[in-house]
């Protein structure tokens, strides 16, 4: 992992974000001292409808999860959900 001081990061934000983006880790100094990990985000993990509704009819049923999704103005999951 590279260490870059915190003015280098300032100065080329855009050119570092960019190698973060390609999987490049970065530890980010202040005064010589290490205090910041900069890399790339996790990627989201989806999971078709067809995979997760067997798995959601074997949980516990919650009798306030729809209402709950209602109340977040979420109804409308199917419109949101990969086939």
């Amino acid at each position: 992992m590279k260490t870059i001081p915190q003015r280098e990061l300032r100065n080329h934000s855009g050119e570092i974000l960019r190698k973060a983006e390609r999987g490049q880790q970065f530890v980010i100094s202040v005064d010589g001292r290490p205090v910041a990990e900069l890399g790339p985000c996790r990627k989201q993990a989806w999971v078709t409808k067809r995979e997760y509704l067997p798995i959601l009819a074997e949980g516990a049923v919650d009798a306030t999860f729809f209402d709950d999704i209602a109340d977040m103005g979420q109804a409308d999951l199917d419109s949101r959900w990969p086939e």
